[in-house]
């Protein structure tokens, strides 16, 4: 289920933020140590933000997040906006990450009225990507050596996908 971010929720979503086995799949900055106080200081941010149109949600399994899933650069005239998701470790590889991925694609086109979304994905993330196709998601590209991944450079992969009619 996605729902709205709680206070409760914070010790998860700093986890995932802090990952550094992760860092690449969900940052283009360079990976580095995160405090607690500054990832307290970007949610706020990003909650003060009126301009931002960024839809957020968490990524909620009977009761407990999970992880975290949002629409971002919204173009209002393309009717288009990127979306992203990361989990914990443990809620990888069972399905969760796909019926978010459905659920999020849904609430784009239905609730936001939007023609398309895409993502971003590094080609070693396999199990991220067949996630993606499992939603209806298409390759429409790649930027070549374009992320500086855990000593090599690897391929971004653009995914999209239409809403239809």
């Amino acid at each position: 289920m996605l729902r709205s971010r709680s206070a409760d929720d914070f010790d998860v979503l700093f986890r995932i933020a802090d990952d550094l086995a992760t860092w690449e799949e969900r940052s283009a900055t360079s990976p580095g140590p995160l405090t607690r106080e500054a990832f307290k200081s970007r949610l706020a941010q990003g909650d003060a933000d009126d301009s931002s149109q960024n839809v957020r949600f968490v990524v909620d399994v009977d009761g407990a997040a999970v992880g975290s899933v949002s629409l971002f650069d919204f173009d209002e005239l393309a009717r288009h906006a990127e979306v992203g998701i990361a989990l914990v470790p443990e809620a990888r590889g069972q399905g969760i990450g796909s019926a978010a991925i459905a659920q999020i694609v849904d609430f784009a086109f239905v609730r936001c009225n939007l023609r398309r979304v895409h993502l971003q994905v590094i080609e070693s993330n396999l199990g991220a990507i067949r996630a993606y196709e499992k939603a209806g998601f298409v390759v429409e590209g790649r930027q070549r050596q374009h992320a500086w991944v855990r000593g090599k450079y690897e391929d971004i992969v653009i995914m999209g996908i239409l809403r239809s009619a």
